[in-house]
């Protein structure tokens, strides 16, 4: 008996049915809850989002004078309406004006890092774009041209903005340096703790990129000859393992570090301190 005729229309473009798949009316055969990674990934994002775009443009509560606390969304500050203990030896360059966040100079390359990301692109892709969902699940795309053309070409700049992302993770460590400091001169608090953790976490998801790892090893036909940067390609390579969990945690401290200083700065809650 001969097979019956495959309707070669495409419904949706979901792929489904195609003239070189099999004839199914399902999405997907899948019994498991393949929707849950996806969709928690969603709202982690979502979240974070949500929540640093509110706070980059709110313009206020980003700065304790009295210990030195600059929330990373504000640095460098460098408009004209920061204050000028927050702007430190930063030139006050940028219109006060609403729509412009005070850390203009840094935000947009430190979103494109992340955009550009290798974890965050299989990341959104999958959650976001659905392209696919999940393995077995049949994407709602007609067609497929993959980082070739406008806008996803951008993705191939990722290691230009891996060097931007390490000057700015050179400039959150000074702000967390500068943040030891009282009114009566060196100082340290709860704040301390939350600004000096965040950037520890931010130059190990930086360090732990692919890039970063290409730069240290790449282009290396003997390793033999060059046995500090076959170290260092190493110890990249150790931390690269775990690049997935260190790009959800700075999300995390991102935000803990943002919020803290917030709340002191806006006199909500007093810093808990341990010297000064």
């Amino acid at each position: 008996m001969s097979a019956p005729t495959a309707d070669r229309s495409d419904p949706g473009g979901t792929g489904v049915f195609s003239p070189t798949r099999a004839q199914i009316s399902q999405r997907t055969l899948r019994t498991d809850s393949w929707w849950k990674s996806p969709l928690i990934t969603d709202l982690g994002f979502a979240a974070f989002v949500i929540y640093a775009t509110v706070r980059a443009f709110a313009q206020s509560a980003y700065f304790v004078p009295e210990y030195h606390y600059l929330t990373p969304f504000y640095s460098p500050c460098i408009s004209t309406g920061c204050t000028p203990e927050a702007s430190g030896f930063w030139p006050q360059i940028l219109p006060d004006v609403w729509w412009l966040p005070y850390a203009a100079l840094s935000l947009p390359f430190l979103l494109l890092f992340r955009l550009t990301c290798y974890y965050y692109r299989g990341a959104y892709y999958r959650s976001v774009w659905q392209s696919p969902t999940a393995c077995a699940v049949a994407e709602p795309h007609a067609k497929y041209t993959g980082e070739t053309r406008l806008p996803l070409i951008i993705q191939n700049t990722h290691r230009y903005f891996f060097y931007i992302a390490g000057i700015i993770s050179v400039i959150n460590t000074y702000d967390a340096i500068e943040a030891f400091h009282s009114p009566s001169g060196f100082g340290f608090g709860l704040g301390n703790v939350i600004l000096v953790v965040n950037v520890v976490m931010l130059w190990v998801y930086t360090l732990s990129c692919h890039s970063c790892r290409h730069v240290v090893g790449g282009r290396l036909k003997h390793f033999s000859k060059h046995p500090v940067r076959y170290w260092l390609w190493g110890q990249v390579s150790k931390l690269n393992t775990r690049h997935k969990l260190y790009a959800w945690i700075t999300l995390g401290t991102l935000m803990l570090t943002d919020f803290y200083v917030m709340l002191v700065a806006s006199g909500t809650i007093s810093d808990l301190r341990f010297i000064g």
